[in-house]
């Protein structure tokens, strides 16, 4: 056991392989803090092109984890938002999601927006699995689509 937990630890490690940070820097950028995760993604599939799956499944796991942190922030803070209940932007935003149900979160990897849509889906008390697999159907899409774009576009300067 010792030894499976210790090649773990050396696979995780920095600055090696750097899964570990790209799974942090994933999992914060998913969070409503401002923080892109594309670089490190990025810059550690260009330093090492054989990792280009596991950093891909990485990345997607922590900022899938982040996005379920926004779910339940938004259905924490539900209770907050009553001064707002009656502004007519609100009240459009709310019945679309509402009509979308847990699909608007495929839309969990857009800038600005995705966060808070997630939390809003954890306010709006949406099923939190269908949530989650749809915020890491996109967020997956989102890694291998930029990775897959800019390393190709990477190797042709």
């Amino acid at each position: 056991m010792e030894l499976w937990i210790q090649q773990l630890i050396t696979l995780l490690a920095l600055p090696q392989y750097s899964l570990g940070a790209v799974f942090v820097v994933s999992f914060i950028s998913a969070t409503l803090l401002p923080l892109g995760s594309e670089p490190v993604v990025f810059g550690l599939v260009q330093l090492n092109p054989s990792m280009f799956w596991p950093v891909i499944a990485v990345a997607t796991v922590g900022n899938t984890l982040g996005g379920a942190v926004d779910w339940w922030m938004g259905f924490g803070a539900r209770h907050l938002t009553h001064k707002y209940a009656h502004s007519q932007v609100h009240l459009r935003a709310l019945d679309w999601l509402e009509k979308l149900g847990p699909k608007a979160c495929l839309l969990a990897w857009l800038p600005l927006v995705g966060d808070p849509l997630c939390a809003v889906a954890g306010w709006l008390k949406l099923p939190f699995w269908p949530c989650v697999v749809y915020m890491a159907i996109g967020k997956f899409a989102r890694y291998l689509t930029m990775t897959a774009a800019l390393t190709g576009l990477w190797k042709l300067w």
